[in-house]
């Protein structure tokens, strides 16, 4: 069940990670140091202990206590203080030993088994009182065999006491290198983030109506001036989109204003006197007319719109020589009475994967703005050809061509070049912008090749769909 509670800051996530982190990291190496230095100390101890031993098996002497105990301290000196020795016969009996009868130690089984193999043996023993002692039982062998057994131990208090100052010391220093830690954590955080902050309050600022505002790039070429540059790219995207948007809604108000306008006019011009028959009907006509054109170029609108949006619709293995056979009969309607003339120059067999009316909706319109834009007189040719993987269809017309400034803006919807010309062929400037949206959608290019005075070449290009299996 959710508490309701606020959702952490990142800087405090980040520094509670970082303090997680470091927390596990100096355990681990408390944990490493610790059993490191338990086996310096160990192996310190028992080669204390192995060198007393070996003295004693070296040195040619009786199991007398004095003297053996002397000899220690002369040659091993303050080393010897805090160890203790015991002399074992082979069965076991003590011969001598430099400590209270109360604390000896016994001879274990296994010391006495690697004795006879002449292998020293360490063991650490707890005494009665809780105390723990590192023993060492090194044989002595003459003759190939174990004369005597040489004990050397020592209490393993010093150790103790030593490890368990390092663990005090580990225990106090571990959650203050945390604290330190957390807060040197929190300081960078903030101060790493402060620019987050910066760029959040520049971002709130930004709104639709004004969108030129721009966050700040400091040229450190890090993560936030790359975060920076990815905004102000989406910002600059944004802006362009939203002029686009403002200039498409204008331009598409002002197009439907003008038919609206002409039929609101001839509607009251019919209503302010009696007229005929044959007068209603030439008014009824024209506003049917505009009603058309109002009807038409709605539905351009909407198919632009759907295009934009990206709206899939399915798609099939598409023939393109049957489609332009019938843009080819539909375009010749067109230019009947025009004085242009239209021909297909060229038709090979091409499948592509789309939307078959689609298709057939970006070629017609192709013809059709030729068609428009070509003097009587003219020509306009169709062409269907493959090369280099995918199909390409081209319209040339011999109109007057375009000028090179002008060549993408036509795309653009409601741009007409002639305005007067498109304005009385019904043009709203719709064609070409549907034409090149429904190639994009396709996976294709529209492209136009143009000479101011002698012409336009448009051609589509798309990919050509894999042989089926």
């Amino acid at each position: 069940m959710s508490l309701g509670l606020p959702p952490l800051a990142i800087r405090t996530r980040l520094t509670l990670w970082y303090t997680s982190v470091l927390f596990a990291i100096l355990v681990v190496i408390s944990a490493v140091s610790y059993s490191v230095l338990a086996w310096s100390l160990r192996q310190d101890q028992d080669a204390s202990l192995l060198t007393v031993a070996r003295v004693l098996r070296d040195a040619d002497r009786t199991s007398t206590a004095l003297p053996a105990e002397a000899l220690l301290r002369e040659l091993l000196g303050p080393d010897f203080y805090d160890k203790f020795v015991q002399l074992f016969d082979p069965e076991g009996n003590v011969g001598f030993r430099s400590m209270p009868r109360a604390l000896a130690l016994p001879l274990s089984p296994e010391a006495r088994d690697n004795a006879r193999r002449g292998v020293p043996t360490f063991e650490t023993i707890e005494l009665p009182d809780g105390k723990r002692v590192r023993v060492v039982t090194l044989p002595l062998i003459e003759g190939g065999r174990v004369t005597q057994l040489i004990q050397a131990g020592i209490p393993l208090d010093r150790m103790d006491h030593t490890l368990g100052r390092y663990l005090q010391t580990l225990l106090v220093l571990v959650p203050l290198g945390l604290v330190l830690a957390a807060a040197g954590g929190a300081m960078t955080a903030r101060v790493a983030l402060r620019r987050v902050d910066e760029m959040t309050r520049t971002t709130r600022r930004i709104t639709a109506e004004d969108l030129s505002q721009r966050i700040a790039v400091r040229g450190t070429g890090d993560e936030l001036d790359r975060l920076a540059e990815t905004l102000n790219g989406m910002l600059t995207r944004l802006e362009s989109t939203v002029i686009q948007l403002r200039r498409f809604t204008a331009d598409a108000a002002h197009e439907l204003r003008t038919p609206l306008t002409v039929l609101k006019g001839g509607i009251e011009v019919a209503l302010r006197a009696q007229r005929s028959g044959e007068e209603y009907r030439a008014v009824l006509a024209s506003s049917l007319e505009e009603v058309e054109r109002v009807s038409r170029l709605a539905e351009d609108l909407l198919l632009l719109s759907r295009l934009t949006a990206g709206v899939e619709e399915e798609r099939t293995r598409v023939d393109l020589e049957p489609i332009v056979l019938e843009v080819l009969d539909v375009g010749s309607r067109l230019a009947r009475d025009t004085g242009v003339s239209l021909r297909l120059a060229e038709a090979e067999p091409a499948i592509v994967i789309g939307q078959p009316r689609s298709l057939w909706r970006a070629l017609l319109n192709l013809v059709d703005n030729a068609v428009k834009y070509t003097p009587a007189g003219g020509k306009v040719e169709l062409t269907l050809t493959r090369r280099d993987g995918r199909a390409e269809l081209s319209v040339q017309d011999t109109g007057p061509g375009i000028e090179p400034a002008q060549l993408q803006r036509i795309f653009q919807p409601f741009v007409r070049l002639d305005e007067a010309r498109a304005r009385v062929q019904g043009g709203a400037g719709l064609g070409l912008a549907i034409a090149r949206s429904i190639v994009v959608a396709h996976g294709g290019v529209l492209d136009v090749e143009s000479t101011p005075g002698s012409g336009s070449r448009f051609i589509i290009r798309l990919p050509l769909a894999p042989e089926p299996a």
